[in-house]
């Protein structure tokens, strides 16, 4: 099963109404989808707030217009399009902009639970702080929660070079890690390391000739187009997605993807429950290999006895 929503699909509707102002969201990925273990949507703030809360599910964000303050278990950080995060299950934040506007991704797992149905999910606690907030610190242990994903990142000749002790970012580790394979970077932006543990948020960014060939996962999968266009093959169908398109396979579906125009490809991708730490990934030619190897195997049988 798969689902595609073109950027000129995406409607944003006031959300939490009695406890916000100037809070927009609009439903990507959900149950209308298909899905059943997350949601995704676009959120906008306009010169407004969301009042205190706090979920029963685990939720992240990645910015990518504006720059909204989040308060997150009450200190204020002033975030910037590149920031991202999670909020862990249980803890009290808001969200404020006094001035402009803001644009971010947000991802829910488990699936929040619709209106009407059973047991409420987020409960309100009270007014949004106004207070001064921070400039966003990676460093700072105390945003253990955050990050922010600078554009040299994701370039492996940069990641080559040692980090200087001064250097305004997280210390080099396995979190400024980055994996490259078949003309593909994959950074890891929200997961265990920030707390995550209901699921995962990265970047994927394809080289002119990248392509993943035909495999499905034991757990669902976002796609949040954000630059070039790419090709898509899901249950045998085939899509070009673009900048603001939005595509979603569950758990099973075949697919693939392919940089066919030689241009450079980049999405936000989620998945829904967190990966496995093995067999997260079942690539059909490992299978059809297996099936060549049998048949090779049962005939040199026949041609020996």
């Amino acid at each position: 099963m798969h689902h595609l929503k073109r950027r000129e699909e995406i409607v944003l509707a006031r959300e939490y109404e009695a406890n916000s102002e100037g809070f927009e969201r609009g439903a990507l990925v959900d149950g209308a989808a298909g899905s059943v273990h997350m949601g995704l949507g676009l959120c906008r703030l306009d010169d407004g707030h969301v009042e205190t809360h706090v979920h029963s599910f685990e939720q992240s964000f990645f910015i990518l217009e504006g720059e909204p303050t989040l308060y997150l278990d009450g200190r204020g950080v002033s975030l910037m399009p590149g920031a991202c995060g999670v909020v862990p299950v249980g803890v009290p934040h808001a969200w404020r902009l006094d001035d402009g506007n803001a644009t971010w991704i947000d991802m829910m797992a488990p699936q929040p639970r619709r209106a009407g149905e059973g047991q409420a999910d987020t409960f309100f606690l009270g007014a949004a702080p106004s207070e001064p907030p921070s400039p966003l610190d990676v460093r700072d242990p105390r945003n253990r929660n955050l990050f922010r994903l600078d554009e040299w990142q994701m370039d492996v000749d940069e990641l080559k070079v040692g980090a200087s002790v001064d250097q305004p970012t997280v210390s080099a580790s396995m979190a400024t890690a980055l994996l490259a394979y078949s003309g593909i970077a994959v950074k890891m932006l929200v997961d265990q390391r920030l707390d995550a543990h209901l699921h995962t948020m990265f970047m994927v960014q394809y080289q002119e000739t990248g392509m993943a060939l035909p495999h499905d996962h034991p757990f669902e999968e976002s796609y949040y187009m954000l630059e070039g266009e790419v090709d898509v093959v899901a249950d045998e169908e085939r899509y070009t997605l673009r900048p603001g398109d939005v595509f979603w396979t569950g758990v099973g579906c075949i697919h693939a993807f392919y940089n066919t125009r030689g241009n450079g490809v980049r999405w936000l991708e989620t998945s829904a429950p967190g990966p496995p730490d093995r067999h997260s990934y079942r690539f059909n030619r490992d299978w059809d290999y297996l099936v060549g190897r049998l048949a090779s195997e049962k005939d040199l049988e026949k041609s020996t006895t």
